[in-house]
């Protein structure tokens, strides 16, 4: 089925990439909200814009606690997709269950890899006897959650889910670190970047000529040498062999800026090449002040004793 103008999320309802959806510039830009498709998983969101099913998808690009997401990377190397805009969401976790269970009496935990990594700490200490089980999504582990009566299962995921799945929020402020915080990346067909304004990115795929580190310098210097800030370098496997990689570079400018331009024009002149991902508007929204408490048991249950 096509949806004209709509936009692809990573689902179910309730993840944070909704979330990140929603607070899109472009997105809010509409007079009507566009409708919103969530999809199971990175692949198949950016499937619903390749197959023309979906004009944009949004998906997790990277963490701030435990870098990148593979399944983005891997796509964004592979297909001929652009960014055309990011979100930077601040990410607060919440373990949920049923009515009737007890902090207590949790012996499973679902939720996305990351979320899990990210509240290991916690889990360790306040669930230590609890088995850590992956999902799609934290969504899609609230919702596995949802479908069980009370009992040995929790899920961990974003406060909001707690809601819309009809669950008890068991613990709030989990994580490692009180200021995650993970980038989200809009992804269309559109070969055309945005506008440019006076806070752009730019991003690419750059592939040496040897595939290994060594040229990487002479290709950053291209950059550094006309005061084009490199904010961002990623090395990602290409699959062909041990020690073979792509690298992801964001710089601070867009691709119609003339020094921006003049350095990829004189790239490959270092035996690189580079794929242009897109060039947008960096994420300049506020970040709330307000802390939240960290990984603080609701009142009415208390942490448990630590078990075998």
């Amino acid at each position: 089925m096509t949806y004209a103008n709509a936009y692809a999320f990573l689902g179910p309802e309730g993840t944070f990439t909704e979330a990140a959806l929603r607070r899109l510039p472009a997105y809010a830009a509409h007079g009507q909200e566009p409708p919103r498709v969530p999809y199971p998983s990175v692949p198949a969101a950016l499937d619903a814009v390749r197959l023309g099913h979906c004009a944009t998808a949004v998906v997790p690009l990277e963490n701030s606690v435990k870098g990148v997401v593979p399944a983005t990377m891997d796509q964004l190397a592979e297909a001929g997709l652009h960014i055309t805009g990011e979100v930077e969401l601040p990410v607060v976790f919440a373990l949920m269950a049923p009515d009737g269970t007890d902090l207590a009496d949790v012996r499973e935990v679902f939720s996305h890899p990351h979320a899990l990594a990210q509240c290991g700490g916690w889990l360790d200490e306040h669930l230590p006897g609890a088995r850590a089980v992956p999902a799609d999504s934290t969504a899609a582990a609230a919702h596995e959650v949802a479908q069980r009566s009370a009992g040995a299962a929790a899920a961990i995921a974003a406060p909001p889910a707690a809601e819309r799945y009809g669950l008890r929020i068991l613990a709030e402020g989990l994580g490692r670190r009180g200021g995650a915080v993970t980038r989200f990346v809009a992804v269309s067909q559109a070969w055309f970047p945005p506008a440019r304004t006076a806070r752009d990115r730019t991003s690419l795929v750059v592939t040496t000529e040897d595939g290994g580190p060594a040229r990487l310098a002479a290709v950053l210097g291209l950059f550094t040498e006309r005061d084009i800030e490199v904010s961002r370098v990623h090395a990602w496997p290409t699959g062909e062999r041990l020690g073979s990689y792509r690298y992801f570079v964001d710089v601070d400018g867009h691709v119609e800026n003339p020094a921006v331009r003049r350095a990829l024009s004189t790239l490959t002149a270092t035996g690189a090449s580079a794929r242009f991902l897109g060039s947008y508007p960096r994420w300049s929204g506020q970040r709330p002040a307000e802390r939240h408490r960290r990984g603080r048991p609701r009142a009415d249950h208390p942490a448990p004793s630590t078990r075998a």
